[in-house]
């Protein structure tokens, strides 16, 4: 069924009743029960998104929603239905598990007209077929019809694996990360420590389903060139390092990072394999600790017209950048998550910090969603910096009240504010964070809302959005949503902090592997 921007009913009818429901229960902790309402709404929203997907676009790799057409930018293997599958799953939705569980079998992972990138193909291909291999093996068993089918799923992980793992083949160990199939690469000569060290978690957990040691040995190889980083000076600070890794030495080719894209799910993996498995990871989690420690000290900024917030600078060797991106707002996340698996409060206490301030960065725009990219100055910033320049003068207003400017106003449907603020209730209790989440939900919900599905905006600072970039992307199944429903859904034991502890680890796409070692 097409479903006009006008004519929603489903998503509609089910947001109003909780529309009305930010004020309904008294303030601070709730002890993580359920909210029918509200995570029935999000639940629409992923069956509206779904359903429009199914019509336009499978099994291609996205929807564009606008003009119910399709693309294949993650290779033409099903993007969008793969990683879709573990949140169809939490939400408990057979139909559309099944549909899913019956097309993966069906993936030829051994061709694709398009460069492959071992990076996005892990994370989205490999842990949405990992993570509902765990379901479906596990706590949701109950739910697949085709128990052959659940079998194929590790098969076809394991198919993947064996196309990509030439990847690794060269001189250092770390992998290229754009791949030609069946052999090629690229003309890279370096990779990204995101793009190499985002990659531990898939390939161990393949490893420990198997029982093929291999997989693991290959992406710990090039881990351990992120975890001794070298030459010495491409760790400005202890724990936190460079970006770009040669391929032939293995040696770092600079000393510039942060918690942001190409380099954030470096830092976000530290902490979780050691969730994943305490006893083999520890060195991650040291490593996690300094990265940590270090950014508390030197990283950590306030704008200079709101000391009240907090956010994370980059840095050229031991300069600091006041620039951040929506993609670093998973930061408080991890924060939180290592202060709770390590019971250090300092860690959930900065943690926190930056969750407001991530939030100042939705709260403050015409549509209640953040900013690609955002700046800001601190007191001290001299007026000739020219890599930190003052807010220009048509955003002097806006920097005055909100304490960052915005230099990239799009918004494409990122997950990494919801993601934080989830973390952030599942360590308090606090219903402020689920009415954050609602928040945020509600704002999608209506700004992006139009044809078949959502799309992304190209101004989020002006009423409406500023228009529609005609694309879905596959995370906005496997995290926005997911995300924006766990928050508000029945405690399982996939949730984070589950009875206090942590018996499932999400990787970055959002997608929950159970964990191999004890619970922490």
């Amino acid at each position: 069924m097409h479903y006009s921007r006008l004519a929603v009913p489903l998503v509609a009818v089910l947001a109003l009743p909780a529309l009305a429901l930010p004020h309904s229960n008294p303030p601070g902790a709730d002890n993580h029960t359920l909210n029918r309402d509200r995570a029935d709404a999000v639940k629409a929203a992923f069956v509206h998104a779904w359903d429009g997907y199914k019509q336009y676009a499978f099994p291609h790799d996205e929807l564009h929603p606008v003009s119910n057409g399709f693309s294949d930018s993650r290779n033409g293997w099903g993007a969008s239905a793969v990683d879709a599958f573990s949140t169809a799953c939490v939400m408990q939705l057979p139909d559309i598990v099944n549909t899913i569980l019956d097309y993966i079998p069906t993936i030829d992972f051994d061709h694709t007209a398009n460069g492959v990138s071992l990076f996005e193909t892990t994370i989205r291909y490999m842990g949405g077929m990992l993570s509902g291999y765990d379901f479906l093996k596990g706590p949701l068993s109950n739910l697949a019809k085709n128990a052959t089918a659940v079998d194929d799923l590790l098969k076809q992980a394991t198919r993947l694996a064996n196309n990509l793992a030439y990847a690794f083949d060269t001189p250092s160990g770390v992998p290229s990360n754009n791949l030609i199939f069946p052999s090629g690469t690229d003309s890279s000569t370096n990779n990204g420590i995101a793009t190499i060290g985002t990659l531990v978690l898939e390939w161990t957990h393949l490893s420990d389903l198997t029982g093929n040691q291999t997989y693991a040995e290959l992406s710990q190889k090039g881990e351990s060139y992120l975890l001794a980083p070298q030459p010495a000076s491409s760790e400005p600070w202890p724990g936190l390092i460079g970006t770009k890794v040669n391929l032939t030495t293995g040696q770092f080719e600079d000393a510039v990072g942060g918690w942001v894209g190409g380099d954030d799910s470096f830092y976000e993996y530290l902490i979780k394999m050691y969730v994943y498995d305490s006893t083999r990871f520890s060195i991650y989690k040291d490593r996690w600790m300094l990265a940590a420690d270090s950014s508390i000290a030197h990283l950590a900024s306030h704008p200079s017209t709101r000391p009240d917030i907090a956010f994370l600078a980059i840095y050229d060797g031991q300069e600091r950048i006041f620039y951040s991106q929506h993609l670093a707002c998973f930061d408080g996340g991890s924060f939180i998550l290592g202060g709770l698996v390590l019971k250090e409060q300092k860690y959930v206490d900065f943690g926190i910090a930056l969750v407001n301030g991530c939030h100042d960065t939705y709260a403050s725009t015409a549509t209640g969603i953040g900013p690609e990219v955002f700046q800001w100055v601190e007191n001290s910033t001299a007026a000739n910096d020219t890599k930190n320049p003052p807010p220009p003068a048509d955003q002097q207003a806006f920097y005055k009240k909100s304490g960052f400017y915005i230099t990239a106003s799009d918004y494409v449907l990122r997950p990494e504010y919801l993601e934080s603020v989830y973390y952030a209730y599942r360590a308090t209790g606090d219903q402020m964070y689920r009415d954050w989440a609602w928040d945020a939900f509600v704002a999608i919900n209506t700004t992006c809302a139009v044809g078949s599905g959502y799309a992304e905006l190209k101004d989020v600072n002006v009423p409406g959005g500023g228009g529609y970039s005609d694309f879905m992307d596959s995370f906005f199944f496997a995290e926005v949503l997911k995300y924006a429903y766990l928050i508000h859904a029945p405690d399982n034991s996939w949730q984070v902090e589950n009875n206090g502890v942590n018996q499932w680890v999400f990787n970055t796409e959002a997608h929950p592997f159970k964990v191999h070692g004890p619970p922490i």
